[in-house]
């Protein structure tokens, strides 16, 4: 009984605190990268990433309110962020050769590493992706460009973003180098929007602030489970105790149409977790069905295809026998 007093005790303390940042935030003139500003967020990183066991989805309706509406905050303010520094690289004749000029580049160098680690634990027979989907990539696709240079060395991203500049900005930084410049592609879309497309991602990566409520992530995941190739691979990043304070949590449940493979939090100064899941295999009544996509480039890869054609091979080599 005294540990949870004590235990609701630093909980309440936790939301204060947070509150008590949050009306700062909101008197601030902008959100613009600037001394108040980069200090305040700092401040509400460090309290929000010490381990707790709160969970924020049974907070009272005005915390909840508070919460939605700092994660909007926290969501703008990363973007003018990485518009700023995606600017600052631009100048250079070579911007990948900088990208450590960014304040937080060493926990993107730790979360991909992190997320890459966990896909190639799950990859059929250890094989890594060909072709990669960002969903959300910015105008600095720091994930994107880490694991495409230094752990996917052989595929493929196509990156998605509603916003054109954000695009324009992301694609010059990768255009002065030989090899992203083949390999990374940048489309100017609301993922809503795009369906056939998804069947050509071995895997989808899913960015924390695509879905700013719970509500509208459920949505995005059930259109990449509706639309994404059987056997395909979602990773997306959600947020831990406190941390939901700063990202929208992703629970397990909430992937309808997917096997969730694995779930990692993080307690270091990487603030999101990391969740990996499969899109549901629905074997056909007659195997070698197409795709429901008529799309004959689209069609190139179906792990489903794939998988089954493993079993047809396996069958004629026993017939043999």
């Amino acid at each position: 009984m005294v540990c949870q007093r004590e235990e609701e005790k630093e909980e309440l303390m936790l939301v204060e605190k947070v509150c008590e940042i949050y009306e700062k935030i909101c008197s601030l003139e902008s959100l613009k990268p600037s001394k108040d500003v980069n200090s305040l967020f700092t401040q509400l990183v460090f309290t929000c990433m010490p381990p707790s066991s709160i969970d924020v989805s049974k907070l009272p309706k005005s915390v909840q309110e508070m919460r939605s509406n700092l994660i909007s905050l926290c969501g703008k303010a990363e973007a003018l962020l990485e518009t700023h520094f995606s600017t600052i690289l631009a100048s250079f004749d070579n911007p990948l050769h900088h990208l450590s000029i960014f304040p937080y580049f060493s926990n993107y160098i730790k979360l991909s590493l992190l997320e890459f680690s966990i896909l190639a634990q799950h990859c059929y027979s250890g094989q890594l992706p060909a072709r990669a989907a960002f969903v959300g990539s910015g105008p600095l696709p720091l994930t994107s460009i880490i694991l495409a240079t230094n752990h996917l060395t052989s595929t493929t991203f196509h990156n998605y973003d509603i916003d054109p500049l954000a695009n324009s900005m992301a694609e010059r930084l990768v255009s002065s180098d030989p090899d992203l410049s083949k390999r990374m592609f940048f489309h100017t879309r609301d993922i809503m929007d795009v369906a056939c497309e998804l069947q050509e991602y071995e895997v989808v990566f899913l960015a924390a602030l695509v879905g700013m409520d719970k509500e509208e992530k459920k949505r995005v995941i059930a259109h990449l489970g509706k639309f994404m190739a059987p056997g395909a691979t979602l990773m997306l990043r959600s947020a831990h105790g406190a941390r939901g304070f700063l990202y929208p949590v992703v629970d397990p449940s909430d992937l309808l149409g997917f096997e969730v493979l694995s779930v990692f939090h993080p307690t270091d100064e990487v603030i999101n977790s990391v969740v990996i899941a499969r899109k549901l295999i629905t074997i056909p009544l007659q195997l070698g069905l197409p795709c429901k996509c008529s799309d004959e480039k689209i069609q190139g890869f179906c792990p489903l295809n794939h998988r089954l054609n493993m079993i047809e091979e396996l069958a004629v080599e026993e017939h043999h026998s």
